[in-house]
């Protein structure tokens, strides 16, 4: 469960909209084009437990990257059956960082929020802080990141992780796959990748 960090501008979209995952494909494309000029290796860190509900977005969409992205300098890290979370987090950055030295992060993570938020999906530029929303206390990562708001913030926020509805989860991994694979196509068009 994440907050934002430091970010300029946080862009909210519906996911039960039918454009969603175009709209937001368009930004991710256009927020990648400088490090993709740049040449440098762009990450997918999806962050998350598949032990929660609530917090299992960001291991469903690393399992979905991992069976569908094959480019060259992309990397998915947090999966279903390797997840990214609190107690590996932090190693799993460093990690990153030694093994990717010009390491774009695009940080996905599921988030709390206001209850005429759930099953919106935010994209912004700079650093998410993973956990904040379950008042863990974890390193900020990411240059971009993307979040699904899964449920409301409020009173006994874990216990809201463990009913938070599945369907909710997978229509919000599904649009934020199709916009990956479509800011992909984008600027594949572009001769970027």
């Amino acid at each position: 469960m994440s907050f934002f960090c430091k970010s300029s501008k946080v862009t909210y979209f519906n996911s039960g909209d039918k454009n969603t995952a175009y709209k937001l494909g368009c930004l991710l494309s256009d927020f990648l084009k400088d490090p993709l000029l740049a040449n440098r290796t762009i990450i997918f860190l999806c962050i998350g437990s598949d032990r929660a509900t609530g917090d299992c977005l960001g291991p469903i969409i690393g399992y979905k990257l991992s069976k569908n992205i094959k480019y060259k300098n992309y990397y998915v890290y947090g999966t279903l059956a390797e997840p990214v979370h609190a107690k590996n987090l932090k190693d799993t950055i460093d990690m990153i960082y030694r093994k990717h030295e010009d390491a774009f992060i695009i940080a996905i993570d599921a988030s709390l929020g206001k209850s005429s938020h759930i099953g919106y999906i935010t994209i912004g530029e700079g650093p998410l802080k993973p956990g904040a929303g379950v008042d863990k206390d974890l390193p900020e990562v990411g240059d971009i990141f993307i979040t699904g708001i899964v449920n409301f913030s409020g009173f006994l926020d874990n216990m809201l992780l463990q009913t938070t509805r599945l369907n909710v989860v997978m229509s919000m991994a599904d649009q934020i796959c199709l916009a990956i694979s479509y800011s992909f196509s984008r600027l594949r068009s572009l001769s970027l990748i």
